[in-house]
């Protein structure tokens, strides 16, 4: 049996197609979801659109320091795997539901694979990346998504035969989940928006909203990129509104 442990919003949504596949072989697992990300709108939401089957078990957990969340999260993973006792334990990513699920685990003597293996920034200064560094060197199977990722497992001297280069599962979720989008949604006319006529930005890492500099560097290099690409785009598709 396989658990697969998330609890946050990048992870149900690479996580998807794995989840689908256990569908469709018709294996035997189970969703674990810590509640990391709680809200209707970081959680719930994504289950239902993208018609996933709802976790099995929900730890929430909520938010707290990263050793608040951590320790609450390793306690209810814990309990979980000792009363259905799965064979290996599925993580993806980064965050601190990755980390606690693992050390659970391996403390318990389940094998561990961890999906998105490898990938490196290079700064400690991030959370995530002492949670990738941890969690790979605990885990039984790497899925690295690139022969680079694969490498940088290898020279930290991880076992090549622990490590498999799988491709990333967020390529798949945004094929699979397209489908979906077109069949239910149509951002664009709910919006008001023209295809090229807009992009979207997502800026939450603490190391580029936290640091003032950095945070003015990012949104003047957002002002370059509207005024180099999309007011001409913009522009262009006016005087073309208006000759027809």
């Amino acid at each position: 049996m396989t658990a697969i442990v998330l609890g946050t919003r990048p992870e149900i949504i690479k996580m998807s197609p794995v989840i689908r596949e256990c569908e469709r072989r018709h294996l035997n697992y189970f969703i674990l979801h810590t509640g990391q990300h709680y809200s209707y709108e970081m959680d719930k939401v994504f289950f239902e659109e993208l018609e996933l089957p709802q976790p099995r078990f929900n730890l929430d957990v909520g938010s707290g320091t990263h050793a608040e969340q951590t320790g609450k999260i390793m306690i209810g993973v814990e309990k979980v795997l000792r009363k259905e006792k799965p064979d290996v334990v599925l993580v993806q990513g980064d965050t601190n539901t990755v980390l606690a699920g693992a050390l659970a685990a391996v403390k318990l003597y389940i094998k561990v694979g961890h999906v998105e293996a490898g990938l490196r920034s290079f700064d400690r200064r991030m959370p995530e990346e002492i949670n990738r560094l941890l969690v790979d060197h605990i885990s039984d199977y790497l899925f690295a998504p690139t022969e680079k990722a694969k490498q940088n497992l290898l020279r930290e001297g991880v076992d090549e035969n622990k490590i498999f280069v799988t491709g990333n599962t967020v390529v798949d979720a945004v094929y699979q989940n397209l489908e979906v989008a077109k069949r239910k949604v149509n951002v664009l006319k709910d919006l008001g928006l023209k295809p090229r006529g807009y992009f979207l930005v997502t800026a939450h890492r603490q190391e580029n909203v936290d640091v003032k500099e950095k945070l003015k560097g990012i949104l003047k290099d957002l002002e370059l990129i509207f005024q180099e690409f999309f007011l001409p785009y913009i522009s262009n598709s006016s005087e073309n509104s208006k000759k027809a």
